[in-house]
Parts: C-alpha cells; sequence; structure tokens
C-alpha cells in the first residue's frame, strides 16, 4: 500500500500472549509504510500500560492472556486512552465472544487465519473509524436474512427509538452509554434491546449490529 510521506503512519500496539505471534505480526505489519508499531506486550497489565504510554491509534489484543482476559484490558485501555481503536485478534470463534468484545468497547473482531492483506486493510479501516465483525457472526446472520427477507423489511418493525438504540449498539455502545447519549435510563435501553432481539430474531448485540450494519451498505 502506497502512503504519502505527509500522512501520518498508523500507530499500532500488539498485545499478544505469545512471542512467536507477536513477532510474525510485527514482522509483517512493519512491511507497510503505512503502518508502524510502537509498542507490544504479552499480557493485560502491561498491554494497559503500555498503550497509556503510547497512545496507539490501534491495539491488536488477544482475548486469552496470562493475567486476564482481552476484554479487561480492552476496557482499562479505552478507559486510559478513550482515542485508540482496539481489533481483537484471536484463534476463537465464538458469537458469545463477539458479543463479549462489544460489551468490552471493542471496535473489531478478527480470527487468526485471516491474511496479511486483509488484516492490514482491516486495521486501516479500524483507524477510519469503522467497526469489523467476525465473519463468523456475519454468516449466520446473513442466513437467517435469506429465509426472513430483505433486511430493510427486517428493520421496518422496529420503532424509532428501537432503531437509534441499535444505531448506539452497533457503534460498540454499552447499555450505559446509550442511555446517557438517548437521555434514558439504563434499564429502558435494556427493556428496548430486549424488544429489538426478539423483533429481528437474534439473540445478541453482534448479530443485531450485523443487521443494522448490512442496512447501511
Amino acid at each position: 500500500m502506497k502512503i504519502s510521506a505527509t500522512v501520518p503512519k498508523i500507530r499500532v500496539v500488539l498485545v499478544d500472549d505469545s512471542e512467536v505471534v507477536r513477532m510474525g505480526l510485527r514482522a509483517l505489519l512493519s512491511a507497510d509504510r503505512s503502518i508502524e508499531i510502537v509498542g507490544e506486550s504479552g499480557s493485560v497489565a502491561d498491554g494497559v500500560v503500555t498503550c497509556e504510554r503510547t497512545k496507539p491509534d490501534v491495539v491488536l489484543l488477544d482475548i486469552r492472556l496470562p493475567d486476564g482476559t482481552g476484554f479487561d484490558a480492552c476496557r482499562s485501555i479505552l478507559q486510559r486512552s478513550p482515542a485508540t481503536r482496539v481489533l481483537i485478534l484471536t484463534s476463537v470463534a465464538d458469537g458469545t465472544l463477539v458479543d463479549d468484545a462489544i460489551r468490552a468497547g471493542a471496535h473489531g473482531y478478527l480470527l487468526k487465519e485471516i491474511d496479511g492483506r486483509a488484516l492490514v486493510q482491516a486495521i486501516h479501516d479500524i483507524a477510519a473509524g469503522k467497526s469489523i465483525l467476525d465473519p463468523a457472526v456475519t454468516a449466520r446472520v446473513m442466513e437467517f436474512m435469506k429465509s426472513g427477507g430483505a433486511v430493510a423489511d427486517v428493520l421496518a418493525t422496529l420503532s424509532p427509538q428501537e432503531r437509534r438504540v441499535l444505531a448506539q449498539i452497533a457503534e460498540g455502545c454499552t447499555n450505559k452509554e446509550v442511555a446517557a447519549k438517548l437521555n434514558l435510563s439504563e434499564k429502558t435501553v435494556k427493556n428496548y434491546l430486549s424488544t429489538v432481539f426478539d423483533k429481528l430474531h437474534v439473540s445478541r448485540r453482534a448479530e443485531a449490529a450485523v443487521i443494522y450494519a448490512q442496512q447501511k451498505k
């Protein structure tokens, strides 16, 4: 990928308990002139400190770490560096974990089997403000929509307020954040989400977010 000398590089921190994985990611990403690796760590505690010190644009974060989970790290990193974007990079394809990632504030969830070019593009997309979800979750929701009708038809069953709540969830907001943005109580947001899930025939935030994202394409 070509990059002008005047365009700032995307500053990335790697957090993974495997030194081999970190070495591989560093070698892969350092070969791209648009990306700069500004730090790496193998634990939650060190990852949080590294991100607080370097203020990266994007963090590549594994779920399984020796002193906690990537979700713990995600919450702490975003609390200290809210402008940082978090991309979960894991070997585990599980809808529940995608859900946990969204609740923790992560902006993306990808599997380590992704090829190098796609990973570089994902980093650019995350840095640009986009959200990326595990393809396995997307495939599941797409299968539902094939049997249940077009996205517009599915979302047409939502009220304007339910759509506003769903839009915030699709951006990765927690119930508390949605409540603050829409001037609602957390209990009201939870009730809205329950209704949205029923209408969309899904059980997880990630699945609902995929349906909303497809509508915007």
